[in-house]
C-alpha cells in the first residue's frame, strides 16, 4: 500500500512539472511573439539607464559614481517593468476560456499558474543580466566578494518570483485585459518613488518619510549594500526579505482563491 501511494505520489509530481514545462514553453513563444514585452522587459530598463546615467547622472551628487548607485535600482525596474503583460495574458487567457478548455484537458491546475510565474520570473531574470551588463560596459564596478554576489542573487530571484505571483493574482482577479495591465501600475512605478535613482536623505519632509518605508526602498539598499561590497544593514535585510515574502504569499494565496472561484 506504502509503495502504491509513493508511486502515485511520484506520477502526480512528474505531471505536475511536465506540464509546468508545457505551459512554459507556450509563455515564451508568446513572449517571443509579441516585441512590446520585450521592450518593456529588457529594453525599456536599459533605456533607462542611458538616460539616467547620461543625463541626470552628473546633477545628482550620490557620493560615489552614479552608475554604481544606480544599478541596483535598475535591477529593480527590470524586474518590475515585465509585470504588466503578464497581467494581461493571465486575464485574457481566462477572459477567453482558455484557461477552463486547459482545464477540460486535464492539465495540473498548479501548472497553469506555475507557467506563468516562471516565465515571468526567467523573463525578469534575463533583463536583470542585460541591466548588469550594460552597467559594466557603462563603467559599474563591485567590489563584492562571492558570497555577496550570491547573497544579491538570492534577493533577486526572491523578488522575482514574488512580483510574479503577486501579479498572476492580479490578473486573476481583474475584469478585463486592460484593467488587469493597469493594476500593476503601483508595482511599476513605486520604484521612481524609492531610492534608486536619488538618496532619501536629499528628500523633504514627507517624501522622504514615503520613500524609506515603501517596500522597494529596503530591497534596493540591500542590493546596493551587497553588491558594492558593504554588510547590508540588518533593519534593510530583514525588511527587504519581509517584503518580498509578504508578497509572495499574498500573491500565492491569492491568486490560487481566485483561480478556483473564476476558472
Amino acid at each position: 500500500m506504502s509503495t502504491l501511494t509513493q508511486s502515485e505520489t511520484t506520477g502526480s509530481r512528474s505531471t505536475v512539472l511536465g506540464d509546468s514545462a508545457i505551459m512554459l514553453r507556450r509563455n515564451f513563444k508568446h513572449t517571443l511573439r509579441n516585441p512590446v514585452t520585450v521592450f518593456n522587459a529588457v529594453i525599456f530598463p536599459i533605456v533607462m539607464m542611458l538616460m539616467f546615467v547620461y543625463v541626470f547622472g552628473g546633477a545628482i551628487n550620490t557620493g560615489t559614481d552614479y552608475i554604481v548607485y544606480a544599478v541596483p535600482g535598475l535591477i529593480v525596474m527590470a524586474i518590475t517593468y515585465g509585470l504588466g503583460p503578464t497581467a494581461t495574458e493571465v486575464n485574457d487567457d481566462l477572459s477567453k476560456g482558455i484557461i477552463n478548455r486547459f482545464k477540460t484537458m486535464d492539465v495540473s491546475r498548479g501548472a497553469v499558474l506555475a507557467g506563468h510565474v516562471i516565465s515571468t520570473a526567467l523573463r525578469a531574470l534575463i533583463a536583470v543580466g542585460a541591466v548588469i551588463g550594460v552597467g559594466f560596459a557603462l563603467g559599474f564596478r563591485s567590489d563584492a566578494s562571492m558570497p555577496q554576489w550570491l547573497a544579491a542573487f538570492g534577493v533577486i530571484v526572491l523578488l522575482a518570483f514574488a512580483a510574479s505571483w503577486l501579479t498572476v493574482a492580479m490578473g486573476l482577479a481583474a475584469k478585463t485585459p486592460a484593467s488587469a495591465g493597469l493594476g500593476t501600475v503601483p508595482l511599476i512605478m513605486l520604484p521612481f518613488l524609492s531610492s534608486a535613482f536619488v538618496p532619501a536623505a536629499t528628500m523633504k519632509t514627507g517624501i522622504k518619510q514615503f520613500v524609506e518605508y515603501q517596500p522597494f526602498t529596503p530591497i534596493i539598499e540591500t542590493l546596493r549594500d551587497l553588491l558594492t561590497g558593504h554588510h547590508p544593514s540588518t533593519g534593510h535585510l530583514l525588511a527587504a526579505l519581509a517584503w518580498c515574502v509578504g508578497f509572495g504569499i499574498l500573491g500565492y494565496v491569492w491568486a490560487m482563491a481566485t483561480f478556483t472561484k473564476r476558472a
